[in-house]
């Protein structure tokens, strides 16, 4: 049987206004624009040449009960820098919708202006084998915890 060996991936959403959700992406994650269309705006991190793509959807178009739940952006940190990004994203207005403890980290979920459900997770278990045992053993924990956002 043969398995994928994936090296990139990239989320693509549908979308009210392209134009206006990266405005969104880039004010909010700091991401840049690398390519537009009549009906998508391409934006990346930086790294590689496109992470997300904004796609305009369809008039009266509404969000469902299934599909994307959510989509994790992992930091490069930890609980205090996840703490100054909630900070960040309260004072820009951002809907912050939970915070999580997952045993392997914190999780900080907040929605887009469409709607769609993003976190940022700080790890606080970094080994990989260590963080599988913990998340076997805690049942993929999802339990709320208080988190003090940090102001700039």
């Amino acid at each position: 049987m043969t398995t994928p060996v994936i090296t990139r991936t990239h989320l693509s959403l549908l979308v009210r206004d392209p134009e206006a959700s990266a405005e969104w992406f880039a004010d909010v994650l700091g991401m840049k624009i690398t390519a537009r269309g009549p009906r998508w705006v391409f934006l990346s991190f930086g790294r590689k040449h496109h992470d997300l793509a904004l796609i305009r959807a369809d008039d009266g178009a509404q969000q469902g009960g299934l599909g994307l739940q959510h989509y994790g952006l992992e930091i490069q940190g930890d609980v205090d820098d996840l703490r100054r990004l909630y900070g960040m994203l309260l004072s820009k207005g951002v809907k912050v919708v939970k915070t999580t403890d997952h045993k392997v980290g914190i999780g900080l979920y907040f929605e887009d202006p469409d709607g769609n459900r993003f976190e940022f997770f700080a790890e606080t278990v970094t080994d990989d084998e260590e963080g599988r045992r913990v998340l076997g053993e805690h049942n993929a924990p999802s339990e709320p915890v208080e988190l003090e956002p940090l102001y700039p």
